[in-house]
Parts: structure tokens; sequence; C-alpha cells
């Protein structure tokens, strides 16, 4: 079935459009992660240890919110990543280390949209540029 998948990324959650001939699926996965916060010199604390434990964690939970994501749009033909962060650029690099860096067909910076401007925005992308196989 040809797909093409349009999803709005940050840290904290990732809205999906997905387009088929049969229509339109949008959905919302999140990371369940706390924000980041970096202190200057180290922890709160001062505790470097602490510090390296808390990047640890979040590493962790966020390779788990990237899988989350992957699963979902891994049979995509053509996928479009926005969003305001760097996340964006880190699901590209996991998408990469799986083997379906070349389903990727843009990756751009934009700020906070509704699920109605996401969803308006992966149609857009779409109709103006269709993938050719």
């Amino acid at each position: 079935m040809n797909s093409e998948v349009g999803l709005w990324i940050d840290h904290r959650k990732a809205i999906i459009v997905t387009v088929t001939a049969q229509g339109e699926e949008t959905r919302q996965i999140k990371s369940n992660v706390e924000k980041h916060i970096r202190y200057a010199g180290g922890s709160r604390d001062g505790s470097q240890e602490a510090e390296d434990t808390r990047d640890r964690g979040f590493a962790n939970h966020l390779g788990h919110y990237y899988a989350d994501i992957i699963a979902c749009i891994r049979d995509a033909d053509s996928i479009q990543i926005f969003g305001p962060g760097e996340a964006k650029g880190e699901l590209r690099k996991q998408l990469e280390n799986k083997g379906l860096g070349w389903r990727v067909v843009g990756v751009e910076t934009v700020d906070k949209m509704t699920d109605r401007q996401i969803a308006a925005k992966v149609h857009e992308r779409f109709q103006e540029h269709p993938r050719r196989d």
C-alpha cells in the first residue's frame, strides 16, 4: 500500500499524519519525558555524576519514543519531518540508522502547529511533490 507520512515532532510529542488512497489518519505519540534542563557548570546539586545520570535517562526515554514513532511510520513510502527543535534531526538520524533514511523527503524547522495545520502542511507537501515510482 502506498502511503505518505508527515509528522510534526518535538521532544514531548509527535503528531503523525498518514495519507493513503483510502484517506487520512492522524495519530499522536507522547514521549513522557520531563523537560530536559541543563545547568551551567553541571547539575543543580553540583554533582556531575547526577547530571550524567539524568542525561542517560533522558536519552533512554527518547530512544524508546523514537522507536515507537518508527514502528508507526516504517512502512511509509515517503516521510516528511518538521518541528521546532532538535528532535526532527534526531529522528532522521534514527531512521538512517535503521536503513530508512532514503524515505525522508524533507526536514523543515517550523514552530508549534495545530493538528489541522499539520495535516494541511502534509497534504500540501505531497500534492506539490508527489512520489514517482
